[in-house]
């Protein structure tokens, strides 16, 4: 079954300055998802973008950690772990090129989950090379994503 996404992103000459040189123009635009807030994108503070806004790459290193958490939660709610609270400091890295390009290298994802006392804390750690290999960003990008989970229980 194949699931179909929508995105409008836009940018204005007219709001922020046209391409005439590479110091000229603004690099601010706007993503535009059916039913949902506008979100304002930028290029990297590195690139001379806006630091108030998100940029590609914050929002793929975001997308990553999401779509793991997503598939985690999922993945404990069907083996019977309760999880209790979830943080991910995920970090990403990127390397560029001469001449401008480049591309990520690798994402590292740090999930720090509390499950309810009593869990299966190997089980809930287990759970995270599963979320791994089903998550749908993860399996779609051309580097590696690390895994370095750490699992509690919740304290009395």
């Amino acid at each position: 079954m194949a699931h179909r996404y929508e995105a409008t992103v836009t940018w204005s000459a007219a709001e922020q300055g046209a391409t005439t040189d590479y110091k000229s123009y603004g690099r601010g635009y706007r993503v535009e998802i059916p039913g949902r807030p506008d979100l304002l994108g930028s290029s990297d503070p590195a690139f001379r973008g806006d630091a108030g806004r998100h940029n590609p790459e914050d929002l793929l290193l975001a997308a990553l950690s999401g779509c793991h958490l997503l598939w985690y939660l999922h993945l404990c709610a069907t083996s019977g772990i309760v999880v209790l609270d979830y943080r991910d400091e995920a970090t990403g890295e990127m390397q560029l090129e001469k001449g401008g390009g480049g591309q990520f290298v690798s994402a590292r994802l740090c999930p720090q989950v509390t499950i309810a006392s009593g869990g299966d804390v190997e089980r809930a750690r287990a759970l995270h090379t599963e979320a791994a290999a089903k998550c749908f960003i993860a399996r779609s990008v051309n580097f590696p994503v690390h895994h370095d989970p750490v699992v509690s229980l919740e304290q009395s």
